[in-house]
């Protein structure tokens, strides 16, 4: 599993870099130390997959440790990217992808 895992993760990075999502710069550590629901407060979404979310799983991936149980992010992304004429079919195909390998 946690190489399908590993390999959504890549396709998540690709389609945010093609639909021109993805950040050269982080942002500002204060940012990132959000305690509400995907950092809504400090961070767009596609900012809290590339600086949060993949982050997050990938450690979790490279030193073997135990990966969430529950998964729940293709709701919030299509929410979000709703109404923005954006061609986001594929990144949330690819993340009710992850939502099913980690919540299965």
């Amino acid at each position: 599993m946690n190489t399908e895992v590993a390999a959504v993760l890549i396709d998540i990075e690709a389609q945010l870099r093609q639909l021109d999502q993805w950040d050269a710069e982080p942002p500002p550590p204060e940012a990132l130390s959000s305690t509400e629901p995907f950092c809504i407060d400090t961070l767009s979404f596609p900012q809290w997959l590339q600086f949060v979310f993949l982050p997050t799983l990938y450690h979790l991936l490279e030193e073997e440790l135990p990966l969430p149980s529950e998964c729940s992010i293709a709701p919030m992304a299509e929410e979000y990217f709703r109404g923005t004429g954006l061609a986001t079919g594929p990144l949330e195909q690819s993340l009710r992808r992850i939502d099913s390998l980690l919540s299965a």
